[in-house]
C-alpha cells in the first residue's frame, strides 16, 4: 500500500539553548492509503506534535513530511493553509462548530472558504454515512455531542481529503456515543477507503484502528497490529503512562 503521509527522521524542538525541548526525536512513520491508524503515549511523549507535523499544522524543526508526492517542509503558511484546506481533514475534541450556522452549513464550510463548489450527491452521501438525515436544516445547539461530532466528520470528509486526522475526537463524549462516533470513523476507513490518523489516551479508542503506534519521549517505541484494548493499556501501563 502507498503512504498517503510519511514522516522521515522529524524532529521538532520548543525553544532555544538550555531552555529547549525536544517535543520530536528522528521520528520516521507512514500512514498507508485506506488505513486506520492510533498514536498513543504518556502525556508530553509527543504525539500531538507528531499529527500536527503529519498534519501540516506545525513545521518539524528538521526531517521530511510528505502528503502524497508534496513535500511540506519548507512551505509558507499561506501554502500550507490551502494544501490543508484542500486535501487534509480534521477532527478535534472541540467540534469546533459555528453555532449560526445549520448543519449542512458548516459541514460545507470548508468548500465555501475555499472558493470550491458543492457537489450536491457527495454531500448527500456524507451526510447518510455519518447518520445525519433529516438533520442538515438544524442548528449545532439542536444537536446532541454524538451529533455534533458528527457534523465534525462530515465536514472533514466533504472535500474528500486524502486523510483524515483526529486529536482526542471522543475525548468530549461519554463512553456510549464515544464508541458510536469510533465505529464511524472505523466504517470511514472500510467502507469509504479513507486514511485516518487518530491521537487518542484512550485503549478502547485505539483497538478501533487498524495499528498502534507508540510515543515515548519524542519517539516511536512500539508498534502494534490488530490491536485490543486490554493489549493496549498493558503496553501503556509498561511505557508508564499510568501508575
Amino acid at each position: 500500500m502507498t503512504d498517503v503521509v510519511s514522516l522521515d527522521t522529524v524532529s521538532k524542538v520548543y525553544g532555544k539553548g538550555q531552555g529547549a525541548v525536544a517535543a520530536l526525536r528522528e521520528v520516521s512513520a507512514g500512514f498507508p492509503e485506506g488505513s486506520f491508524t492510533a498514536v498513543m503515549g504518556p502525556s508530553g511523549s509527543g504525539k500531538s506534535t507528531l499529527l500536527h507535523c503529519a498534519a501540516g499544522l506545525d513545521t518539524p524543526t528538521s526531517g521530511s513530511v510528505r502528503l502524497g508526492g508534496t513535500e511540506l517542509a519548507g512551505m509558507n503558511e499561506t501554502r500550507l493553509t490551502e494544501l490543508r484546506r484542500r486535501r487534509v481533514g480534521f477532527v478535534f475534541q472541540a467540534f469546533n462548530l459555528v453555532s449560526s450556522l445549520t448543519v449542512a452549513e458548516n459541514i460545507t464550510l470548508p468548500l465555501r472558504l475555499a472558493g470550491a463548489g458543492v457537489d450536491r450527491a457527495w454531500l448527500e452521501e456524507v451526510v447518510k454515512r455519518v447518520g445525519l438525515g433529516g438533520r442538515t436544516g438544524h442548528r449545532p445547539a439542536q444537536l446532541s455531542g454524538g451529533q455534533q461530532q458528527r457534523v465534525a466528520i462530515a465536514r472533514a470528509l466533504v472535500t474528500r481529503p486524502e486523510v483524515v486526522f483526529g486529536d482526542e475526537p471522543t475525548g468530549a463524549l461519554d463512553t456510549m456515543t464515544a464508541r458510536d462516533v469510533l465505529a464511524l470513523l472505523r466504517e470511514v476507513v472500510s467502507g469509504m477507503g479513507q486514511t485516518v490518523v487518530m491521537v487518542t489516551h484512550d485503549p478502547v479508542a485505539a483497538s478501533y484502528a487498524d495499528t498502534v503506534l507508540f510515543l515515548a519521549d519524542g519517539r516511536i517505541v512500539d508498534e502494534m497490529a490488530d490491536p485490543t484494548s486490554d493489549k493496549v493499556a498493558e503496553r501503556m501501563t509498561r511505557l508508564g503512562a499510568w501508575n
